[in-house]
């Protein structure tokens, strides 16, 4: 028997939400997009400042299956779980059956068993969390799968320029660094463009492939080229745990070309928002003054992160709950 879920005085549940996963961004419509935002600043509102717990996820326990290590979408992931009053259970491969040889899907419905309602899988290999989906009954939400798709940190980062600038809809974001194997990157694209936003790849040629203006994405190779012209900059890590072979000649030159510095913040817009989604590296992607500067909102996207996260949770689970009682 399913638990219904917990409504909230101050929101509804959308009836035109029908997901009881999320895998993606690409498969989203702008209209969900919203539906998610909408969620995460009524819930942000809701909570921020007061710490106080919801009943939201009463009852229901969330399963964490970090296949990868992590640090901010892992404990996003449970303080949002527990901030909507769910239950976490909290898995790392090291030391688990995985290294006895148990599959992942083994895994996964042995915790279901355990009477888990939602698993956040992050997972090296792409498509891990859709073929999860096919295996177990309750939601599943991807949390990074492989170069794949990071589809709430996606979601946080569009939260973040929607809260300061109202609309994507005529704004230019720039997507910074390692686009090959970037899964934020991917997310990043795919909401972007269905809100509206102009997008803008550009880092190193060995990175950054013209594949990508096959999906109405400008490809370019000279940061100061595009400055001028930037609403916002989102600067990527490079994914040196993924690449077989040193992309550029040196870290140090990648700065020299790519990094963004003070010089580089006094020829572009006033209001520039500069966003990176962690971890950084600083003085490699950006130099410490520009991270902590006041153009900087890498802290408002961590805050989001909680937010996006309650939203989605909330969302899944009352769909798939909604699905159960109709049968």
């Amino acid at each position: 028997m399913m638990m219904e879920i917990q409504p909230e005085p101050f929101l509804t549940f959308p009836e035109s939400w029908h997901r009881h996963h999320l895998l993606d961004l690409e498969s989203l419509s702008a209209d969900e997009l919203m539906t998610i935002l909408n969620t995460a600043a009524a819930f942000k509102s809701e909570t921020q400042g007061f710490r106080r717990k919801l009943t939201a996820l009463q009852g229901k326990t969330c399963a964490n299956l970090f296949f990868e290590n992590s640090t901010r979408t892992r404990n996003s992931f449970s303080l949002a779980a527990r901030r909507l009053g769910g239950d976490t259970i909290e898995f790392t491969s090291a030391g688990s059956s995985i290294a006895k040889g148990e599959t992942y899907i083994d895994t996964a419905r042995n915790i279901e068993a355990m009477t888990a309602d939602i698993m956040v899988v992050r997972h090296s290999t792409p498509g891990t969390p859709l073929r999860l989906s096919k295996h177990v009954d309750c939601c599943v939400i991807n949390a990074g799968d492989g170069p794949h798709e990071h589809p709430t940190q996606g979601l946080l980062d569009i939260m973040t320029i929607w809260e300061h600038r109202g609309s994507l809809e005529g704004l230019t974001v720039a997507l910074v660094g390692d686009i090959a194997y970037s899964r934020t990157a991917r997310s990043n694209i795919w909401g972007l463009k269905k809100l509206g936003a102009h997008v803008i790849v550009c880092g190193p040629a060995t990175l950054v492939s013209r594949y990508w203006e096959d999906f109405g994405v400008e490809v370019v190779y000279s940061l100061d080229k595009i400055l001028p012209r930037c609403d916002v900059l989102n600067l990527l890590r490079i994914q040196f745990e993924r690449q077989h072979t040193r992309p550029f000649p040196s870290v140090r030159e990648y700065a020299l070309l790519f990094a963004m510095n003070r010089e580089r913040l006094a020829r572009a817009k006033e209001d520039i928002l500069i966003m990176a989604p962690g971890p950084i590296n600083r003085g490699v992607e950006i130099t410490p003054d520009v991270a902590d500067g006041k153009h900087s909102v890498i802290l408002d996207q961590v805050t989001n992160g909680v937010a996006v996260r309650m939203a989605v949770l909330w969302l899944v689970s009352g769909a798939r709950d909604r699905k159960e009682s109709s049968r």
